[in-house]
């Protein structure tokens, strides 16, 4: 039995801080960076591996700075 789980890659250079992609996680996979980027944003950024691939969060980004991945994993009955 295979089962989906995701990833997210987060464009930091490009991430504005606004925080719209934290507040639609189902999983609350996405988190704010302590760190700033070199526009001294606070950046988005994975916290956990619970990820799912719903892609929420990439279609609320307003500057399209994230990428979801999605794989297929066998799980052992």
């Amino acid at each position: 039995m295979a089962k989906v789980v995701g990833d997210i890659a987060v464009n930091i250079e490009r991430c504005k801080g606004c925080e719209v992609c934290v507040g639609v996680c189902p999983q609350q996979v996405i988190g704010m960076s302590v760190e700033v980027n070199g526009k001294g944003y606070h950046y988005a950024g994975p916290v956990n591996d619970k990820c799912t691939g719903c892609e929420n969060c990439a279609l609320v980004c307003p500057d399209g700075c994230i990428t979801v991945y999605r794989m297929k994993v066998e799980v052992e009955q």
